[in-house]
């Protein structure tokens, strides 16, 4: 079966490389992931400020792996989180969110953070432009908070392609 080829039931098939991480007898076998034992300080770590939504996790993944030339994204997942963070008006969800970049950031050294929309998101049900305009904001304000960390803008369309927007 091809990558990416629908299963029954809606599952798509990714391929072994994504699979084999949800398979403890081979975990580490057939990826390009090091053992926990071979971790290192050099790891090259970068964030994602994504939906919770599972259809765009893995294609946000990949892009900012090569995006950032890092071996790790460290996830921050909420419904919606480009609106959450343009809007700002729920403190208590935006501190959260920021809570937990600081950790990539302090504790990973991310090289790199992204914020992320899409198509069908359900905690954000706007139009692609409004969510652009939600991306863009939710950038700003995270350059404001990350002055030394590079912050982009990323749109994962109805294909789960994903393309830089701010």
């Amino acid at each position: 079966m091809s990558s990416n080829t629908p299963l029954r039931g809606g599952v798509t098939d990714w391929g072994c490389e994504q699979r084999a991480c949800l398979r403890s007898s081979t975990r580490w076998a057939n990826t390009n992931l090091p053992a926990p034992h071979q971790l290192t300080e050099t790891m090259r770590f970068c964030t994602a400020i994504n939906c919770m939504d599972g259809r765009v996790q893995l294609p946000v993944i990949q892009y900012l792996q090569k995006r950032f030339n890092a071996d790790f994204v460290d996830s921050v997942t909420e419904a919606g989180p480009n609106l959450i963070l343009s809007e700002a008006r729920n403190n208590s969800s935006v501190q959260s969110i920021l809570s937990r970049v600081n950790i990539s950031v302090e504790h990973h050294d991310s090289v790199g953070i992204a914020v992320v929309g899409h198509h069908g998101c359900a905690g954000n049900p706007a139009s692609r432009d409004e969510q652009v305009v939600h991306i863009q904001n939710a950038v700003r304000l995270l350059r404001q908070q990350y002055k030394n960390v590079e912050v982009t803008g990323l749109w994962v369309d109805s294909r789960w392609d994903v393309r830089e927007v701010g």
